[in-house]
């Protein structure tokens, strides 16, 4: 078994760590007619505290709930924090009665207010417990634990509901979460075992030039590809999606590296979502992987959703200063499917605007999708950003974009995504044709 990890704010096991010692326990009790209850605690409405007082404030309370809850089970489990808001209790030999007894508790701990300022915050929890039933999987039981929590929350909060007494939910409701718990295991797998690799499709203009490359994660585990429209919804529920982003970064910027060395300098754009983006960190990863490849830092484009954008969010708008002062480019992914601020568009300089498949893939034949993808390329234009569309699939998509003036395109009718080795050769093709 892998070494366990310690969340820093709360001292307790992080989400992966909580998972795999579940897993032991229920291999441990299988033949020795033990118990183990699971408790799943979610704080309820936290997402407006951490809107009040910001990620900083809502960090102190979770730490300040820590230290109650520890108090509170008192050696009787260990505890996980496995999301933002949301802890696992695992308690060995302990009977249906016992749990609740031991939820009442910690319901008691969380309830007082605790100070922030001049203000109090009365913080309030749902717990769901399940008991590990015979012949029972480790994930089975860790589902109906949330099943229970999220009955729970469904009838207020500030309660407990033991699983049995929950509301059932339905045949592919079930399905979902445990396959979303097998992806979660397989993406640890994936970074522990070298399973994950990057992708590249190159971007053109119509002149043929290369104006960049999009690098795209795929995942590869025991021989089996997961496509990263199941792995990334999983990974965005956890704090996976962080740690994809920061390998993904580094990756795409010794690629960039190898590329320059080889007489091939390309940039390479990197997708970032917003738990990456929001952290502050963030422009300490974005350094490192730069020093780290000893590349300049303009070789490498971030992309962002246009949402990203309109979120005033002190860090995530730090970050994106950051980022432009260190001369690192900024890219608008699937411009106009978000929320995006044209006042943030303009204000923050991003150097290429993204038209999204959607608009693409219908517009030399939609006189009305025409028209939004005219007045989207005027106005990156007037904003002085290059506008590429991508999911370009046929020829006559490639020409009437052409006849909007388009700058270039990125999509199957030139390239599929290609591993590294087929990238490099692709890129001598062209460069020695």
């Amino acid at each position: 078994m892998q070494d366990m990890q310690i969340d820093p704010i709360t001292g307790f096991f992080d989400r992966f760590s909580c998972l795999q010692l579940a897993a032991r326990l229920v291999h441990e009790i299988e033949d020795s007619g033990e118990s183990l209850a699971v408790l799943w605690i979610d704080l309820d409405r936290f997402k407006q505290i951490n809107g009040s007082f910001g990620y900083e404030g809502g960090d102190s309370i979770i730490a300040e709930i820590a230290k109650r809850l520890r108090v509170a089970v008192d050696g009787q489990g260990e505890i996980g924090r496995v999301g933002a808001d949301e802890f696992i209790c695992l308690a060995r030999n302990m009977d249906s009665y016992s749990a609740e007894q031991l939820a009442i508790e910690l319901l008691h701990a969380i309830k007082p207010p605790l100070n922030m300022g001049d203000f109090k915050v009365r913080v309030s929890a749902s717990i769901g417990i399940a008991i590990l039933e015979p012949e029972e999987s480790a994930a089975e039981v860790l589902e109906r634990a949330d099943w229970a929590k999220n009955t729970a929350k469904i009838l207020g909060g500030n309660r407990h509901i033991l699983s049995g007494n929950e509301q059932i939910p339905s045949h592919m409701g079930i399905i979902q979460a445990r396959e979303d718990l097998e992806v979660e295991f397989l993406l640890h797998t994936a970074l522990d075992t070298g399973g994950l690799q990057l992708y590249y499709q190159p971007i053109l203009g119509f002149n043929g030039n290369v104006l960049s490359v999009e690098a795209l994660m795929r995942c590869t585990v025991n021989g089996k590809s997961i496509p990263p429209a199941r792995f990334f919804p999983v990974a965005e529920k956890t704090e996976l999606i962080a740690r994809l982003g920061e390998w993904s970064l580094l990756q795409a910027a010794c690629q960039a590296r190898d590329l320059r060395n080889a007489g091939l300098k390309t940039t390479i754009s990197v997708n970032v979502s917003r738990a990456q983006l929001a952290d502050p960190k963030f422009t300490q990863d974005l350094q490192s992987a730069i020093i780290i490849a000893e590349i300049e830092p303009n070789l490498i484009e971030l992309e962002l959703s246009d949402s990203l954008f309109a979120d005033d969010t002190d860090a995530i708008q730090k970050n994106l200063r950051n980022a432009l002062d260190m001369e690192v480019n900024l890219t608008v992914d699937n411009f106009g499917t978000g929320t995006s601020c044209l006042s943030n568009l303009k204000k923050l300089h991003t150097s290429k605007l993204k038209l999204g498949r959607s608009f693409i893939s219908s517009a030399h034949e939609d006189s009305r999708a025409m028209s939004v993808v005219k007045a989207m390329v005027q106005l990156g234009k007037e904003l002085g950003m290059t506008v590429i569309a991508e999911g370009v699939e046929t020829k006559e998509q490639m020409e009437a974009l052409r006849d909007l003036s388009v700058d270039g395109i990125q999509g199957y009718y030139y390239a599929k995504p290609m591993d590294v080795a087929t990238l490099t050769a692709w890129l001598k093709d062209r460069e020695y044709a």
